[in-house]
């Protein structure tokens, strides 16, 4: 494998979730047993808070570390740096078609009502949204809310 660093400054987050999958199934494609240690870089926000792909991509490595699929440390925890995170691989990460449902979660990270969710999403079909809806209430990572008066969901 010709690099274990990845730098993704300046990716919106799909192009950067794109990039990390393909790099990190690389890495454990290439160590079936595991253990690859990879550094990806996204930078700690311009609000020195956490930007967009630090948060994004922490929650995602927290999901898929939930799964057994690798495990993971903040610089801030490892040497004082927001700006990157330490990533062990295990097992390879699932398929794009996860996404869908992924990014419906982050989404609802604030309450959204069923028809902004249904209208955000609506070039994936009303078929896919409802489906990955159903998906996420099942696996518990979605809770049903009242916004206003329309029923809605909530990313737990």
């Amino acid at each position: 494998m010709p690099s274990s660093k990845l730098d993704l400054h300046g990716k919106t987050w799909a192009e950067a979730l794109t990039e990390f999958r393909d790099f990190y199934n690389t890495a454990a494609r290439s160590h079936p047993r595991g253990g690859v240690q990879l550094e990806v870089v996204h930078g700690y926000g311009s609000t020195g808070q956490g930007g967009r792909l630090q948060t994004s991509l922490r929650n995602y490595l927290e999901r898929q570390s939930n799964l057994g699929l690798l495990s993971y440390r903040t610089g801030e925890a490892v040497d004082g740096n927001p700006g990157h995170t330490l990533i062990t691989t295990l097992k390879p990460l699932p398929a794009a078609g996860d996404d869908l449902a992924d990014n419906i979660w982050e989404f609802c990270a604030r309450p959204q009502s069923h028809s902004k969710v249904l209208n955000r999403f609506r070039r994936h079909g009303d078929p896919q949204v409802q489906q990955a809806l159903r998906t996420l209430q099942g696996q518990k990572r979605l809770k049903p809310v009242t916004v206003g008066k329309e029923k809605g969901y909530e990313a737990v």
